[in-house]
């Protein structure tokens, strides 16, 4: 039998840009729009379209806080919030690999929510987007 206090939702705990490492998930972020451009998608050449099946939206989006910015991929219905100074929270983001860098996403387990503006300047000079990984194996 839970208890009130199991019962009780956790607040979610909030993290700094700075604080992302490659293949992570669950991350809870406030974070200020940079930039934002959509991303040419090719069409499917083989399927004919049907009408519901849109083709997909996609844009990369400078994003960050205090301790750094990142590449925030938004999706489709994530397209039309990403107002260049608009201050954004992404509750359970996570990181993508792309091309050997990182990149912040929000896949159906997480969402994108408006919120006030943020009263902080993001650090422009460490984008952690900026620094390739390399997948290494080690032998064991």
């Amino acid at each position: 039998m839970a208890t009130a206090a199991a019962a009780e939702k956790r607040k979610p705990v909030f993290i700094k840009v700075e604080e992302l490492k490659p293949g992570t998930n669950g991350h809870n972020l406030t974070v200020k729009i940079l930039d934002s451009k959509p991303v040419p998608v090719p069409k499917p050449r083989h399927a004919p379209m049907s009408l519901s099946q849109r083709p997909a939206r996609i844009n990369e989006c400078l994003v960050g806080d205090e301790t750094g910015c990142i590449v925030f991929t938004a999706r489709n219905e994530q397209v039309e919030m990403m107002n260049p100074g608009a201050t954004i929270i992404l509750p359970n983001a996570k990181i993508d690999m792309f091309k050997g860098s990182m990149r912040l996403a929000v896949d159906k387990w997480g969402r994108v929510e408006v919120a006030e503006p943020a009263n902080f300047a993001v650090k422009e000079n460490n984008n952690l987007s900026l620094v390739e990984y390399e997948l290494v194996t080690v032998q064991a």
